[in-house]
């Protein structure tokens, strides 16, 4: 649906349909056009998705689908509920990628513990596992600290940029005059497509910090096709959007699900595209920074012609720019410094260590049962080490990494309900029938209020204080909802 929406054939090359070229994109259906239309290929990134689309209610389709590449990917989506308690979960847990290490700490237990009981006793004095236990916990503790504060890090930069994101967009859209004639309607689309950059810029933003280099991405391109970027000009020079995703996606079932299941050698390069570009001698610039340049020069223009003219205003785009730009620079900062990786290394020799030592101990008290028992202490140790691995770098697609997808939907609808009405006039909302500014107190409208007094404003004003305890139906309970009385009364 994606793809029909911004006006392209969802065909396998992903090259937009030729009866999409005409009229209703606001070009001309001339040859000429649908030949310059169709040279542009769309770069989606090189991730599994399953094809979504409008579906008549009550029928079969909406009846979801459980597709396994879906289910141990993510992120992970907060509309759907899960009844299942927390310890019988799947979607989320780490377990599937602790399959293969836990299957080699169950044969290691199942051969220390026979050779043990029927050969030659193997059994160490519990003081050594007892100094390994201190310092494996404390290596534990250090290892998921900073993951998580790396993933709260994230999440508060992309807090701030959508917040400073929405307060630009209002200002742009309440702020800025329209002129009088023609120029009225240069301002209104100049306010359209400066707005349109906002949402670009979170877009570049989450595609930069993936190293999703390219610019023409199906939620991109139709925002910053006009500017000048060096995205742009070495497009020219790029393979095709179906070339560049087959290569990037060029992976075998083995190595996606050994991937899953916690194989290292399966593991993919995240950052793949910016190495084939550096070979190639490409250079695809700071997509984010250049946008937020061409932002910065939209004001300077509205400055100029006088449409934001407010010192006050003009000091809240600085200042609104200068935190999203900061928010950025923050998301490379986390990206750009994981864990250094001799702590990694460490962390993970130090861990494998207590693991396979483990049996050992565990043989002497407990025989046969030093299996079960070695299995359920390493997949407690390996399972806290491997949520820091997964958590470590927040702006990835593993299943508990922050859902930028949705951030950045969530921003556009908020653009969309902004721009959908002009900017409200006071006079107009202030004097509607629905308008009781003394409410809980008295539902009566403000023209009401407007025809009597002040003192008797005044007064109703204290009487309100004094009447707190008024009945409204329902009020105990917010939520349920009720016919509710408009206008005077």
């Amino acid at each position: 649906m994606s793809n029909q929406l911004n006006g392209h054939d969802p065909s396998t090359d992903g090259r937009p349909g030729d009866h999409q070229n005409g009229e209703q994109n606001g070009h001309p259906s001339s040859p000429s056009a649908a030949s310059d239309s169709t040279a542009t290929e769309k770069v989606t990134p090189a991730v599994h998705t399953r094809p979504t689309g409008l579906k008549q209610a009550g029928t079969m389709e909406d009846k979801r689908t459980v597709d396994l590449d879906d289910y141990f990917s993510g992120p992970l989506d907060p509309t759907k509920h899960s009844k299942l308690p927390y310890f019988m979960r799947l979607h989320g847990s780490i377990l599937p990628s602790l399959i293969v290490p836990m299957v080699f700490i169950a044969g290691w237990a199942t051969a220390i513990t026979i050779i043990h009981e029927k050969y030659n006793k193997l059994a160490v004095d519990s003081l050594l596992l007892t100094v390994l236990g201190f310092v494996v916990g404390l290596s534990l503790s250090f290892r998921s600290s900073t993951a998580y504060e790396r993933y709260a890090e994230g999440r508060k930069f992309w807090a701030q940029m959508t917040l400073h994101s929405r307060n630009l967009a209002r200002i742009i859209w309440i702020h800025t005059n329209e002129r009088e004639g023609e120029d009225g309607k240069d301002d209104l689309l100049g306010k359209l497509s400066a707005i349109n950059l906002i949402l670009g810029f979170c877009q570049a933003v989450k595609h930069k910090l993936r190293h999703e280099i390219e610019a023409d991405y199906a939620d991109l391109e139709p925002l910053i096709d006009h500017l000048d970027t060096f995205a742009k000009r070495v497009h020219s020079l790029d393979s095709s959007a179906t070339e560049y995703n087959r290569i990037l996606s060029n992976r075998s079932k083995f190595q996606t699900w050994g991937d899953k299941i916690g194989l290292p050698f399966c593991e993919s390069n995240p950052q793949k595209s910016i190495k084939v570009a550096r070979k190639q001698g490409k250079h695809h610039g700071n997509l984010p920074f250049e946008i937020m340049n061409y932002l910065s020069a939209y004001f300077e223009h509205c400055i100029q012609n006088t449409t934001l003219k407010s010192p006050c205003w003009q000091s809240q785009v600085s200042s609104s720019i200068t935190a999203m730009v900061d928010a950025y620079g923050g998301c490379e900062r986390v990206l750009g410094t994981p864990l250094p990786v001799a702590y990694n290394i460490a962390i993970s020799q130090i861990t494998w260590l207590y693991v396979l030592v483990l049996p050992f101990q565990l043989c002497a008290k407990l025989s046969w049962s030093a299996i079960p028992g070695t299995i359920v202490a390493a997949y407690i140790i390996l399972g806290i080490a491997a949520i820091g691995r997964e958590i470590e770098n927040p702006f990835g697609r593993d299943v508990n990494d922050l859902d930028l997808d949705r951030y950045c939907t969530s921003l556009q609808l908020d653009l969309n309900v902004l721009t959908s009405s002009p900017p409200p006039e006071a006079g107009g909302w202030l004097k509607a029938p629905a308008n009781a500014p003394l409410w809980p107190y008295s539902l009566c409208s403000y023209n009401s209020w407007k025809v009597r007094p002040e003192a008797q404003i005044r007064r109703a004003l204290v009487e309100r204080v004094d009447h707190q305890s008024v009945r409204v139906a329902d009020l105990g309970d917010s939520a349920k909802r009720v016919e509710g009385n408009h206008g005077d009364v």
